[in-house]
């Protein structure tokens, strides 16, 4: 898919769950309340994307790039986000069940201070030199 057609099945309500969009230059298209329960999303760039109260339930986001993302209310039950950039991101009442975070980058506690807070994750630059 495209990333005009993914605007478009977004606007028309479409649901993306199983959709494989690996790779994808996805630069902030808003995904709000969009079902997108396993789908493939490892090695997008879905930096500053909008994730509002979305469905990523079982989904990857596996070595994607989700700098100042906003995870708010989203669903991410068993979401893959190992590897993945996190850094800005805010995850403000998120269920957060089973998902994996890319440690020791981000602790567990910060990610919970997230859910409860919406305070923002930061990446210490220097803990991708140690993924190397």
């Amino acid at each position: 898919m495209s990333k005009k057609q993914i605007v478009d099945a977004l606007s028309r309500g479409d649901s993306l769950a199983d959709t494989d969009l690996r790779g994808l230059d996805l630069t902030g298209i808003t995904f709000d309340d969009a079902d997108l329960r396993r789908a493939k999303l490892a090695e997008s760039n879905l930096s500053r994307a909008s994730f509002r109260a979305a469905d990523l339930s079982g989904a990857s986001l596996w070595h994607s790039d989700c700098k100042d993302a906003c995870f708010d209310e989203a669903i991410l039950e068993e979401t893959d986000f190992d590897f993945a950039n996190l850094d800005g991101c805010t995850f403000r009442d998120a269920k957060v069940r089973k998902a994996i975070f890319p440690n020791p980058r981000q602790t567990l506690e910060e990610i919970l201070t997230s859910v409860r807070t919406g305070r923002k994750i930061r990446v210490d630059s220097r803990a991708f030199d140690d993924d190397v």
